[in-house]
């Protein structure tokens, strides 16, 4: 007599695929739990031990080291500025040449930094390395003639602007926003060409002191038309 089996209630199916879904859900999430911890655990530990010294390496306080770092810095808040210019005013030419500084020194900045990396050096100066130390005797902190201590109002290095000054662009509007745009970041371009012609002298990474003179160049050349744009605008350079 040939064996039967039992037709299988409808029901019981479904709840049997409904548990076996449930199980190979929580199965999934412990596994991606688990690799997300995982990958925690790994970027936690790379944050805590830093990267060996790369072989060849600039040393820690070369001037190769102290422009990359300090030159990055630098360059972030010339990509500020622009941004903030470019929500106060209409004007084509100004938001055009905000746009070429902030995506000409955003980029630089990315190398600059990758740099760092690469050679396994930290991005930020140790607490008795002030911003600029690597300029030597060329060094200092001066700022439009204005400010003699490199702490002042956020003042860090030659030719940056103060907080004062950035909150005062963020609130200018039209023609006087782009003129004090155009003033702050000519002051900003003159303490940014200091900085590289500095670092083509004294830096030894052939890329970098190549990265060094194109700066001096394009932003030279970008001083010559901020200084006619002001002239447009019946305006000229602080002294």
């Amino acid at each position: 007599m040939t064996g039967t089996t039992e037709p299988q209630d409808p029901a019981t199916g479904a709840e049997r695929r409904k548990t076996a879904r449930v199980r190979w859900a929580s199965g999934a999430a412990v596994a991606l739990a688990l690799l997300f911890a995982g990958a925690a655990a790994v970027a936690s530990a790379r944050e805590d031990v830093p990267a060996p010294r790369a072989a060849g390496a600039p040393a820690p306080d070369s001037a190769d080291a102290g422009f990359a770092r300090d030159m990055a810095v630098h360059h972030q808040q010339a990509v500020e500025m622009s941004f903030i210019v470019r929500d106060r005013t209409e004007d084509e030419d100004v938001r055009r040449l905000a746009y070429d500084i902030a995506n000409t020194q955003a980029n630089q900045r990315g190398m600059l930094l990758g740099w760092l990396d690469l050679w396994g050096l930290p991005k930020v100066a140790g607490g008795d390395d002030p911003p600029m130390a690597w300029m030597g005797s060329g060094g200092g902190h001066q700022h439009g003639g204005q400010h003699a201590d490199g702490d002042a109002d956020g003042v860090l290095m030659a030719g940056m602007a103060s907080r004062a000054e950035l909150e005062r662009l963020a609130r200018l509007d039209g023609e006087q926003a782009e003129v004090f745009y155009l003033q702050l970041m000519t002051d900003h371009h003159k303490g940014g060409v200091a900085m590289a012609e500095a670092c083509a002298s004294r830096c030894t990474v052939p890329v970098e002191q190549r990265l060094a003179r194109g700066m001096v160049e394009g932003q030279q050349s970008e001083l010559g038309l901020m200084r006619g744009m002001l002239t447009e605008r019946k305006a000229r350079p602080r002294p």
